[in-house]
């Protein structure tokens, strides 16, 4: 699509000068910044203030060894990141303020990312080819991560602003920006075709392709002037988006999950909006279904306020890039994409983003007075069926998030970011979490590696899926959900799928078939079904079904389990008591990326098979407690 395009267009004509790409205002452009609500004006010039005295940490080389010597990356990351989202509140606190204050940290901050000896943080080495067995990096190899990428994007866009400044200032620091962004930045993006996120390997690319190439063609569009080296570095960056639209299904369905969507489909907006601004509209592809697709997938996975349906590592609550959903449906003419966006933004206000993108600030401050203007609402669609990666998703109301939620998912065990969840489901109770997908603890060197499965959070036996003969699903793209099936009404949803395949031999599975329905009939309560009906190869008790709860669990006499969580609400759990044990297991959460989401305890519940069986069926519902009703059914 992309590449097809630059080969039968001179982009060289398409592509406006470096002076003339002016997507956003620059500092100097006072009437803009002056006019800025005063809220936002006084969140940006706040944030600038507290960085005032700030010291730049070292990043010292022993820091950037802990990945190799003991699997740790957040004590050099930490640092890292910081010096980056330190520099940007002063970008921008003197782009809203412009009264000087800020300037001399902003060139302490320029000066300190120019003098760094390696923009690649330690847990991405591996771009390297001096990587193996080295704790340091060979810093006469210069490579392109997700981060390298970021901070020349920082250093482009902070020119973009203060050029001008900095001229009068320095002139050095533009000198020394421009000297580190040719050697670690435009010469290996036009040089080397051997980064796996390029797409000229094997290996399958994923988020990184979208979001490094966001940074690095803002880095060419702002920077670079001679008109030859911007049009292959564009041709270059469209060539190579084309392997990342490949590996998407025409649902437009992130196999990532909501949390990484904003570094995938949102980075390929980011891509996009350079693209057409860079060409003054002329460079366009908002109209191609499988773009539009990519951006309704959000909002089709949206449950309530910030969470999110979260499978795959994903965290279930998310800051999201407001107004890039905002900005996003009105490119497409998706009214209701734009309508999450600024539902989004009334709610959360100006946030500071773990990851600073100078980009899409600028698009917040551009677009704030639409963001603000009017009380948005999010869809809340009643119904999703993304057939092409498998995801479902029903609400009891549509338009809104009272009553049940359920979600659900079929797939294989080898996509971006997997866990072994193939048949797995949640279930929200007006807007809150009751049954979980507990998503996945901070990241270090055992998370990517071949012992990635040997983590708690990516074993089926920690995600609503039956454990059999004590085997669990095994990762691998062979083990899938086959024989899936939708079908929708005003009165129930149901997804269906053979989970056969999902298991190895070992589990002495003959057939798996699991039906996963919201029943919401008028006048009736609403209430979730799971069914599985299966058959062993030989007679077995040892038959557990699981699922990860939230709320503590008060298990009740006749066959029911009671959630109650901290708005009071209630919800039972109904199993048949005559033939299956439940049990509840504790499980202490002391990861502080899981602790920001669930808090310091979740719950395992296993319903376990009182008798032997060779083959059977297992039904248990999910429904609102409601005081003198002892079943859903």
């Amino acid at each position: 699509m992309f590449d097809q395009f630059a080969k039968e267009h001179n982009l060289s004509e398409l592509l406006v000068s470096a002076q003339q790409f002016q997507p956003y205002p620059k500092a100097a452009e006072r009437e803009f910044w002056e006019k800025l609500p005063q809220e936002a004006r006084a969140t940006w010039i706040g944030w600038a203030e507290e960085r005032l005295d700030y010291t730049w940490p070292a990043l010292p080389a022993v820091r950037y060894m802990d990945y190799v010597r003991n699997g740790n990356r957040t004590h050099y990351e930490e640092a890292y990141f910081e010096r980056r989202r330190v520099l940007g509140d002063l970008l921008f606190g003197e782009c809203v303020e412009g009264q000087g204050r800020f300037f001399e940290q902003i060139m302490n901050g320029l000066w300190c990312l120019c003098e760094e000896s390696y923009w690649v943080i330690p847990a991405h080495m591996t771009l390297s080819s001096q990587s193996d067995g080295y704790s340091l990096p060979d810093v006469t190899e210069q490579v392109i991560d997700l981060f390298a990428a970021d901070t020349g994007g920082l250093l482009a866009w902070a020119t973009y602003l203060f050029k001008d400044k900095l001229q009068a200032e320095s002139p050095m620091i533009l000198k020394r920006i421009r000297y580190e962004m040719n050697r670690r930045i435009f010469e290996p993006y036009l040089e080397r075709e051997d980064f796996w996120w390029m797409g000229y390997t094997p290996k399958r690319v994923n988020n990184w392709n979208p979001w490094i190439h966001s940074n690095c063609l803002a880095a060419f569009l702002i920077l670079e002037e001679d008109v030859s080296v911007r049009s292959r570095a564009v041709a270059k960056g469209m060539q190579s988006l084309d392997s990342f639209m490949e590996i998407y299904h025409p649902d437009g369905g992130c196999d990532e999950g909501p949390g990484y969507w904003g570094r995938a489909g949102a980075s390929l907006f980011d891509c996009l909006e350079l693209l057409y601004e860079g060409s003054a509209g002329r460079i366009d592809f908002y109209k191609e279904p499988l773009v539009q697709e990519m951006g309704k997938y959000i909002y089709r996975v949206h449950i309530a306020g910030n969470d999110f349906v979260n499978f795959a590592d994903g965290d279930a609550r998310l800051s999201l890039s407001a107004d890039v959903v905002y900005r996003y449906g009105k490119r497409i003419e998706d009214s209701q994409m734009s309508a999450l966006g600024a539902y989004t933004f009334q709610a959360n206000g100006i946030t500071r983003d773990r990851i600073f993108s100078c980009t899409r600030i600028l698009g917040e401050f551009t677009n704030y007075t639409e963001l603000t203007g009017q009380r948005a609402m999010a869809p809340f669609e009643r119904d999703v069926w993304l057939k092409d990666t498998h995801i479902f998703v029903a609400r009891e109301h549509e338009g809104s998030s009272a009553g049940l939620y359920l979600a659900a998912k079929g797939g294989h065990n080898d996509e971006n970011h997997n866990h072994n969840d193939v048949g797995h489901y949640i279930v929200y109770f007006n807007g809150h979490p009751f049954f979980i997908d507990a998503g996945t603890e901070s990241y270090t060197a055992k998370t990517f590696s071949e012992r990635r499965y040997e983590i708690w959070t990516m074993q089926s036996g920690y995600h609503s899926l039956p454990t059999v003969n004590g085997v669990e699903q095994q990762d691998g793209e062979a083990y899938r959900a086959t024989d899936v099936e939708y079908v929708n009404t005003d009165s129930a949803a149901n997804l269906s799928l053979n989970l056969t395949p999902a298991y190895p031999e070992s589990a002495g599975i003959e057939f798996w078939k699991r039906s996963i329905t919201l029943h919401r009939t008028p006048g009736d309560q609403a209430y979730a079904e799971i069914k599985d009906s299966f058959e062993l190869k030989e007679a077995s008790a040892d038959v557990v079904f699981n699922g990860l709860l939230l709320p503590t669990p008060q298990l009740l006499e006749d066959g029911r389990i009671e959630l109650t969580n901290e708005h009071g609400e209630r919800v039972w759990i109904q199993y048949a008591a005559n033939r299956l044990q439940a049990v509840v297991e504790t499980i202490t959460v002391s990861d502080a990326r899981m602790q920001s989401i669930w808090g310091d305890t979740l719950y395992r519940l296993q319903l376990r098979l009182l008798e032997p069986v060779r083959a059977g069926e297992v039904v248990v519902t999910i429904s609102e407690a409601i005081t003198g009703t002892t079943s859903a059914v």
